[in-house]
């Protein structure tokens, strides 16, 4: 009985297995009928696109699509209108839509005759509604013959953008609308392969390009009534190219406007104002800031938590060009005899080569001082600051108004983590200067200017100075 039930499962077992088998090769060659689908899919998009370009240009359509052209036959246009509405405004609507979404050239002398044919209003409502389908017809077939190939091909770059796309995709695109830095088919062809909405595009393209479309179709209405060269400087029409010229400008303005309520739509804007100006940090930005905005009669307040003068004056330009002139002095001397001069380096003070470092600091420290900038007209105020809205920082627990920031706190120097780092010294420009003794070896990490600047200097001096590179050579920027 065991047995039987055993030759059973064996034979059940072997039946599975076909079955699988045949779902297993079903299914592959329903996924190889898909795939060749799509192929010829594609394939036939890119022969029709390219019969359609071939013929626009083997018969010279682009000719048609002139203003002089369009000038020369614009009473034949219109007595054609006039006869035969509804087939004009197809065949317009038709001939607008397939140059928009296979990126011909032409559509701003397509909006120009449809302002002149159809006049203000019905060519405004005509031309929107075609170069919106137009556009989102560009941006599927970019879509479909494309979109998969960059995923592909370029998959974490393209993710970071559709993740952008996916929370400010809408926004951005009506943006690029309004403003048209960008030409609009090349915003079709690259929206096409981000993740947004076919019904978001094609909404957006229409709000975003109505007021551009306005202005082109003004004008061709304006072309439209142009019937002699005196007519040229009519009102309507010089008004019609101001308005061509200045549209980048305005669309500029209001793009920015709506970015500016989008930024500062989690803050309140206070009723009025302290300063004009906040600056935090007094190295060299803030202080030349400050001090600009002072010059200008604008009230300003400069904030710093340490020292006036910041790095420049303390940690960083000051103090090492004065020991790098230090190092050069001595360096000078030991080559002194090769030039005819008798004189040798017996002995070097490096106390006092430091001491003299900060004598060079302290004779500058005038010109940064608070005293000086408060003489100019800055309120100097020490404390250290925080920000808290694009109108606000607090300070000492109070809390100060400006209309402007300038965030100048400059940079702190950077300890790699490198096992074992922690055992030694770590020297940095914020205590190099306290030293008293030379030291008998001296390492450097980083070969940038900085880094030599300071293993020279610590050489001439003394010191047996190594240089780590983790480049293939020092100055790896210069």
């Amino acid at each position: 009985m065991n047995h039987i039930y055993l030759v059973g499962i064996v034979v059940d077992t072997l039946r599975f297995t076909e079955i699988s088998n045949t779902l297993f090769i079903l299914i592959c060659n329903i996924k190889q009928a898909h795939y060749t689908y799509t192929m010829k899919k594609k394939l036939l998009i890119i022969v029709l696109v390219a019969i359609f370009i071939t013929a626009f240009k083997v018969l010279n359509l682009d000719e048609y699509l002139t203003l002089e052209y369009i000038k020369s036959n614009q009473a034949s246009f219109q007595e054609y209108y006039l006869n035969n509405k509804s087939y004009t405004i197809s065949a317009y609507l038709f001939i607008y839509i397939i140059s928009t979404a296979l990126s011909l050239p032409g559509a701003t002398i397509l909006t120009l005759l449809g302002g002149g044919i159809f006049g203000f209003s019905t060519g405004l409502f005509i031309i929107s509604f075609a170069s919106s389908i137009g556009a989102t017809l560009a941006f599927i077939l970019s879509r479909t013959l494309f979109r998969d190939f960059v995923e592909k091909k370029f998959g974490s770059t393209i993710k970071k953008i559709n993740d952008g796309v996916e929370k400010e995709g809408a926004f951005y695109l009506f943006t690029l609308r309004l403003v048209p830095a960008f030409p609009f088919f090349l915003i079709n062809l690259a929206m096409g392969l981000t993740k947004i909405k076919v019904f978001t595009f094609y909404i957006v393209s229409q709000l975003g390009m109505l007021l551009g479309t306005a202005v082109y179709v003004n004008a061709g209405v304006q072309l439209g009534e142009l019937e002699t060269l005196s007519g040229i400087l009519s009102p309507g029409m010089i008004g019609s190219f101001a308005l061509l010229g200045i549209f980048p400008l305005v669309a500029k303005k209001v793009t920015d406007g709506l970015k500016s309520r989008k930024v500062y739509k989690k803050w309140k804007r206070p009723a009025s104002y302290e300063y004009n100006m906040i600056a935090i940090g007094a190295g060299a930005g803030g202080l030349v800031t400050s001090y600009i905005s002072a010059a200008v009669k604008a009230k300003v307040a400069l904030i710093e938590k340490e020292k006036m003068g910041g790095d420049c004056l303390n940690t960083g330009c000051v103090p090492s060009k004065a020991i790098i002139k230090s190092a050069k002095v001595a360096q000078s001397i030991k080559q002194a005899q090769s030039h005819g001069i008798n004189v040798k380096l017996e002995s070097l003070d490096f106390k006092k080569v430091m001491g003299r470092v900060h004598d060079v600091i302290e004779k500058i420290e005038p010109h940064d001082s608070v005293e000086r900038y408060t003489d100019l007209g800055v309120e100097c105020i020490k404390g250290e600051a925080e920000i808290v809205s694009p109108w606000e920082v607090k300070v000492n627990g109070k809390i100060l108004t400006t209309k402007n920031i300038t965030i100048a706190t400059g940079a702190s120097p950077f300890v790699p983590n490198i096992k074992g780092i922690e055992q030694v010294e770590i020297l940095t420009s914020n205590n190099l200067w306290q030293l008293e003794e030379l030291p008998r070896n001296f390492l450097v990490l980083g070969g940038g200017p900085i880094g030599l600047e300071m293993a020279q200097s610590f050489s001439r001096l003394g010191s047996n100075v190594t240089v780590v590179e983790m480049g293939q050579r020092v100055m790896p920027r210069e």
